[in-house]
Formats: C-alpha cells, structure tokens, sequence
C-alpha cells in the first residue's frame, strides 16, 4: 500500500505523450533552433535585421525562441521562415535533399588562407565559419565544401544553385 493511498487520492495515469516523447520533441526544436540560427549567421543577419527585412512579420525575440528551441514553429511558419532565408524546408528540418551519386562526389576545396585575404569575402567566410563549427573541423587551412554547403553558398551569394 502507497502513502497516499490511505488519502484516497487517485493514481496518477499516464499522460497522453511520455517523457521520451517530450524529450524527442524538445531535442527536434532545438536541432531545427540551431540550423535555423546558422542559416541566419550564414546569410549574416542579426536578429534585429531579420526583423527589419522582413518588416516585422518574424520579431527578434520570436526568431531568437525558436533558434532556442524555445518556441515551437509551426509547419506554415517553418515553411515562411525557409522561404524568407531562401531554403528548402528540407534543410530546416535536417532532411537529407536527393541527389545523385555524381553530385555527392562532387566537391569544391577552399583554400582558407587566400579566403582570408579577400575583402569582398566577408558572407562567405561567415558562412565558411559556420560550416567549421558544425563539422568541428579547424585544421585552418582548407575546407571541403559539399554538395549542400555548395547550394547554400549559391543561395547566400545569389548564383545559381547547381543541380
């Protein structure tokens, strides 16, 4: 017999979603939160400018919740914050994009040192920066762009994105 059972309070039931259930949700805000910051930092936004630019419609402190894990977003809004920042909800969302075998061998090397010396690179070397940080890899003298990371420095840049 339980403490309270002598209380004649109930058991309590389960609820509808278990903790696991919750932590899995939490953890999938946060990874969205996280990709949607570095897209943001990538394209070299602050908070402030997202909110400017797209003329309130995402306010700072609700962009910064959900880059948190926060706020959770819904499908219309995670599909208008893509389209704001220009990218598939796909990559929002932490979905690999389908591409041939050809395109995932494809890569482009950057060489980090002669990347530093050009002015005019500043988005690039942000979104290069962000790129390091995901991967963990800071040897300092090349980077391996992939396929993906090819197509979203085409979107920050404003050239085509190669198929």
């Amino acid at each position: 017999m339980r403490d309270d059972d002598h209380l004649g309070a109930p058991a309590e039931a389960p609820g509808p979603v278990g903790d696991a259930e919750i932590d899995d949700d939490e953890a999938f805000s946060a990874s969205v939160g996280q990709r949607l910051r570095a897209i943001r930092q990538a394209q070299g936004l602050s908070l402030a400018e997202v909110e400017a630019r797209s003329e309130g419609r995402w306010s700072a402190s609700a962009v910064g919740a959900y880059e948190r894990g926060f706020r959770t977003l819904s499908l219309p809004r995670l599909k208008s914050l893509a389209d704001f920042y220009k990218v598939p909800v796909a990559v929002l969302l932490g979905e690999p994009l389908p591409m041939d075998q050809s395109a995932e061998r494809r890569k482009i090397v950057l060489d980090l040192q002669v990347l530093a010396e050009v002015e005019a690179a500043a988005p690039i070397r942000r979104f290069v920066q962000s790129i390091i940080e995901a991967r963990g890899d800071f040897n300092g003298k090349v980077l391996s762009l992939r396929h993906d990371d090819l197509k979203a420095l085409c979107t920050l840049v404003g050239g085509d994105i190669p198929t």
